[in-house]
């Protein structure tokens, strides 16, 4: 039976024999049809699998924002026909904070084989390392841009925290960081607990869990080209 793989790529400039599994080069070389968010990116990962790939005998197919997402269900045609299929985002995991659910949705109305391959996730491992409530958590993405809409959401989540005991996790545009820290601080209440784990799994790695109290009396690193994941709780 054809199988969707989802494939994992490195989250930054980190050897991929450190993050990701020999099991998926085997599977990367077995595929010729890849549903990937970028296509110049993909081809780059697929030569750090295998220099010696023959790129140009395979097939891409755009996922990206300005993809037309009415042909995401012919991207599955191949695996009609029995060949497998790979879904590459541009950083960790696939589907996760990207447009690959949206492929992976279809392939499950169709009663395709999804199979998810082991690699890092920057959301996951921020948890881990963060050592606020692992067994309750949200992701939202981005914050409103709007800097009232922005304090308003952040209340509301600052509210479920408490209640809940649920760890709210965010992303934003690295040479946004600091600004989103700063609103942070000048937001969130002083006991409120908040991580922010920045490249992860590269030698930038930097992982520090304070209170808002204790991060008003720190200074941040720049953190203005370093993908970053915030966590409160």
């Amino acid at each position: 039976m054809s199988v969707l793989y989802l494939i994992p790529v490195e989250l930054g400039d980190t050897p991929q024999d450190r993050v990701l599994p020999a099991y998926n080069r085997e599977v990367i070389l077995g595929i010729k049809h890849f549903i990937v968010e970028e296509v110049r990116s993909a081809r780059r990962f697929l030569k750090r699998v295998d220099k010696d790939i023959d790129i140009d005998s395979l097939s891409f197919y755009p996922m990206g924002k300005h993809a037309d997402t009415a042909l995401f269900a012919q991207y599955l045609k191949p695996l009609e026909a029995g060949e497998d299929v790979g879904v590459i985002s541009e950083a960790g995991c696939p589907a996760v904070a990207d447009p690959g659910a949206d492929v992976i949705a279809i392939a499950q109305r169709k009663g395709f084989q999804v199979v998810p391959l082991v690699g890092p996730s920057s959301m996951i491992m921020a948890v881990m390392a963060s050592g606020l409530n692992g067994q309750s958590f949200a992701f939202h993405g981005y914050l409103p841009i709007d800097p009232a809409d922005r304090v308003k959401r952040l209340k509301q989540l600052e509210l479920r925290a408490t209640q809940e005991h649920q760890t709210q996790l965010f992303i934003e545009t690295p040479y946004r960081n600091q600004k989103l820290f700063d609103t942070f601080c000048q937001t969130l209440r002083p006991q409120t607990r908040l991580c922010i784990a920045a490249g992860i799994t590269t030698s930038e790695e930097w992982i520090k869990t304070r209170t808002i109290a204790e991060w008003k009396r720190t200074k941040l690193p720049d953190l203005s080209k370093t993908p970053a994941i915030f966590l409160f709780g």
